[in-house]
């Protein structure tokens, strides 16, 4: 007569020697209690067993190795923080901030572009020409040369701002135009030479130049007073050897940040906003620093989202997510940030509990109308979780409207139902391996009786 049961196969009438039989009638009276009370066993081993591989100390074993410890209660939080649910006057108000501007930090996109002017280290060549022969330069023997004037060697200006002019004496020329240190020259020879006129040239540009640094290039470019403008110089730059700009190839604008830096004076702004606002694109002046870095825009995701990272979507969403996306242009919204993480998985978020963590100025909460007052007067930066209502149909008109900063934090929550299916998942891991005891105990009792059992995956059959 044939028996079933569960995940054996039993071939009749194999023989077994005495010897195999007491040693299967010892594994199965030494199994069958360990199967009654695996879970308490397997519990207890896995409590203090320290032979299983891991990728690391166990958390009991660093705290209880400290010499010294500082903890907090698990009950305070690390930070106080403002929890905003987003609403149209959230996003009101976010709209409205304005972002960093060249513009209104140094203010000189209106009016003509600032002026050239002589310095220190800049080597000038001087000019004088007197209206006939026979003057303080030109004398009568020289008459037949073209044009009544002498050239001066080329000078620098020194360390004091001045140069030195023959029968003028020494001139300040630091700080000043060129058609300034030209009348003074003028002014102080007109009572030696016949009518005489000056001209000044500068030979070399050392004091009034603009230096271009980081993904441009590395380029000190001189200024001409022509009117030169933010992109002029990186565009300059490019040209020498740099590749920043779009058309070099390398990086996008979106990628860029550029950082302006003016007698102290910093701003930040990205490369598009140059070209989407030519109000940004101002004039340079002498001593800019302008640093051109490629710092791509990023946000994490964590919790109940689809996507296990690079755009790859988690069939299963078995897993929560942990993972860092890129922006890959320069507006993101909330909504465009959870769609480039998978959106919400459908089998474990709570919609209505998706979350942004990112620092928020002071001032803006308070136009919000969140209460601050628990917050330190002097803290300008207020850790803040905006919370979105997914469950609101509404409420993607605003996800729409809210725009992703670099480096924000999406948490999506899991629903509570997720917690109850974890629970019965772990009772049932348990229940499953006593369980698959019970039966290994009575596959060892059928052997030990005469018969021989093979394994598989279906059904096991038992021929007395």
């Amino acid at each position: 007569m044939l028996v079933a049961h569960t995940e054996r196969t039993v071939v009749p009438n194999m023989r077994i020697t005495d010897k195999v039989m007491r040693t299967l009638f010892g594994v199965q009276k030494a199994l069958s209690p360990v199967a009654a009370r695996l879970p308490l066993l397997a519990a207890f081993v896995l409590s203090g067993c320290s032979h299983f591989p891991v990728n690391g100390p166990e958390y009991r074993e660093i705290h209880r190795g400290a010499t010294t410890e500082v903890s907090t209660p698990r009950e305070v939080a690390a930070y106080d923080y403002a929890l905003v649910d987003i609403s149209p006057i959230v996003i009101d108000v976010l709209e409205n901030i304005a972002p960093d501007s060249l513009y209104r930090t140094f203010g000189t996109q209106r009016g003509p572009a600032p002026v050239v002017r002589v310095g220190v280290g800049d080597v000038l060549q001087v000019s004088i020409f007197e209206s006939s022969t026979g003057g303080l330069f030109t004398s009568g023997e020289n008459a037949s040369r073209a044009g009544n004037y002498v050239t001066l060697p080329s000078q620098a200006v020194g360390g004091n701002g001045n140069i030195s002019v023959p029968y003028a004496g020494s001139v300040k020329a630091a700080g000043r135009t060129v058609p300034e240190v030209q009348r003074d020259i003028e002014a102080k020879l007109a009572k030696r030479a016949i009518e005489p006129q000056v001209i000044v040239n500068i030979v070399e540009q050392n004091a009034d130049s603009v230096t271009v640094i980081g993904d441009a290039g590395g380029n000190k470019i001189k200024l001409i007073g022509s009117g030169e403008r933010i992109l002029d110089m990186i565009s300059k730059a490019n040209g020498g050897g740099g590749s920043a700009a779009p058309s070099g190839g390398r990086f996008a604008g979106y990628d860029l940040l550029v950082t302006l830096q003016r007698k102290g004076q910093i701003a930040k702004v990205p490369f598009t906003r140059l070209i989407t606002n030519p109000a940004e694109n101002i004039f340079v002046a002498a001593g800019d620093v302008i640093y051109v870095t490629r710092e791509p825009k990023t946000y994490i995701g964590f919790g109940a989202l689809a996507s296990i990272g690079n755009g790859v979507v988690e069939g299963g969403n078995s897993s929560a997510v942990s993972a860092q996306y890129a922006f890959d242009q320069e507006r993101l919204s909330l909504n465009e940030a959870i769609a480039r993480a998978g959106g919400l998985a459908d089998a474990r978020a709570n919609p209505a509990q998706v979350f942004l963590y990112r620092p928020e100025r002071r001032e803006t909460l308070s136009r919000m109308g969140v209460d601050l007052k628990k917050f330190a007067p002097d803290q300008r930066v207020i850790p803040t979780i905006y919370r979105a209502n997914f469950r609101d149909p509404s409420s993607f008109f605003l996800g729409q409207r809210f725009q992703m900063r670099d480096k924000d934090l999406i948490y999506a929550a899991n629903a509570e139902s997720t917690e109850v299916t974890k629970f019965l998942l772990y009772v049932n891991t348990w229940t499953s391996t006593a369980s698959g005891a019970m039966v290994s105990g009575r596959t060892v009792a059928d052997i030990a009786s005469g018969a021989h059992v093979l394994t598989n995956s279906t059904t096991t059959v038992v021929s007395p």
